[in-house]
C-alpha cells in the first residue's frame, strides 16, 4: 500500500468552494450539540454558543449551507422526522421500479447510471486496475474521490487531519489496484456530485460498483431511495429477496465505497433511529439535514427561530 502524506499542496486549489470546509466545521459542532440536546429543543442561542458563533452567524450559516433555519435543521434531525422518511418509502420505490428506473437512467437525485465490475475483478483485489484519487472540499468535510476511466469508484469523507486515514480506508477496498494522485482527473467528479445545478438527466454520473454480488445488490437498492426518503435494513433485505439477512445488509451498507452518491445515509433503523455510519454519525445527520434543505423544507427566509 502506498504511503500517502496528505499536505496542503495536494488539496484542491483555494477557491469559493473552500468555504464549504469552514462551514462544515461549524455545522459539525452544532450538530454534535443538537444530537445531545434535541429532546429539550435547545434555543438558537444555546446552539450558537456550542458552535462558537453568534445567533445571527448561526442563522446565516445554516441558510447558506443547507437552506434551512437552525430550528428547521434541528427538526430534520429528530426521530419523528426520520420516521416520516420511512413512512411512504415503500410505495415510492415500487413506483420507481414499475416505471423502469431500476436500469440506466434516473436512479436518484444525482441521475446516476451504474455498472458492476466483474466478479473476477473483485476477487483479484483490483489487480490491473488503475485508479486516480484526489482531495476536494465538500459540504461534509474533505471529500476523498477515487475514479477510473469507467466512472466514480470511491467517495469518502474526512475531518481535518483525517485525510490520510480516510484514503487508506478507501484504498484498502482494492489492495492490488494502482492508485495515482490526480486532482485534475477527480475534480470534475467532485463538482458533479456536490453541485445540485449539475444534477441533470442528460449528463448522468457513471459509478462503478466494486464488491460481492450480495453487496452490489444492496448498493443498487440504496441507489433507488429518493432524496427525502429512507429504508430500514429489513426492508432492504426484503427487496433483495433475503428477508433474514438484515445483519448482512447492515454490513454491506457499512462497506459502501461510494458514500453519499450511493446513499447509505438513507438507511435507518426500524424505529427511525439514525444508527451508525462509516464516516461518522454526525456526518450522516448533516447529509439528512442538507438534503432536507435541498427539498425546500424549513421556514421562511426571514425567520431566525
Amino acid at each position: 500500500m502506498m504511503n500517502l502524506a496528505v499536505s496542503d499542496h495536494i488539496l484542491a486549489k483555494p477557491g469559493p468552494r473552500d468555504a464549504a470546509l469552514a462551514d462544515y466545521d461549524c455545522v459539525r459542532r452544532a450538530i454534535a450539540f443538537i444530537s445531545q440536546k434535541w429532546k429539550a429543543q435547545p434555543t438558537v442561542e444555546a446552539i450558537a454558543d456550542a458552535a462558537g458563533l453568534t445567533p445571527d452567524e448561526l442563522h446565516h450559516l445554516f441558510r447558506r449551507w443547507a437552506g434551512l433555519t437552525p430550528k428547521a435543521f434541528m427538526q430534520a434531525l429528530t426521530l419523528d422526522h426520520a420516521k416520516s422518511l420511512l413512512r411512504d418509502s415503500a410505495s415510492v420505490l415500487d413506483a420507481a421500479l414499475e416505471s423502469g428506473l431500476s436500469g440506466p437512467g434516473r436512479l436518484h437525485d444525482l441521475f446516476v447510471t451504474h455498472e458492476a465490475m466483474s466478479p473476477g475483478e473483485w476477487k483479484s483485489g483490483g489487480a490491473g486496475l488503475t485508479l486516480r484519487y484526489g482531495f476536494h472540499p465538500s459540504p461534509f468535510g474533505t471529500g476523498v474521490v477515487i475514479a477510473s476511466d469507467r466512472g466514480l469508484a470511491g467517495l469518502a469523507f474526512a475531518d481535518p487531519g483525517g485525510e490520510q486515514a480516510a484514503f487508506v480506508d478507501l484504498q484498502q477496498r482494492w489492495p492490488r489496484a494502482t492508485c495515482l494522485p490526480d486532482q485534475e482527473f477527480t475534480a470534475p467528479f467532485a463538482e458533479r456530485v456536490f453541485d445540485p445545478a449539475q444534477w441533470r438527466a442528460e449528463q448522468p454520473l457513471r459509478v462503478v460498483l466494486i464488491g460481492t454480488d450480495f453487496e452490489v445488490r444492496v448498493w443498487q437498492t440504496l441507489l433507488k431511495i429518493p432524496m427525502g426518503k429512507a429504508l430500514c435494513y429489513s426492508d432492504i433485505a426484503d427487496r433483495i429477496a433475503s428477508p433474514k439477512a438484515s445483519r448482512a445488509v447492515g454490513a454491506a451498507i457499512g462497506k459502501n465505497p461510494i458514500s453519499f452518491v450511493v446513499p447509505c445515509h438513507r438507511a435507518l433503523g426500524k424505529s427511525g433511529a439514525l444508527t451508525g455510519y462509516h464516516w461518522g454519525l454526525t456526518r450522516k445527520q448533516a447529509m439528512i439535514g442538507w438534503e432536507a434543505g435541498r427539498l425546500g423544507a424549513g421556514e421562511p427566509a426571514g425567520s431566525i427561530a
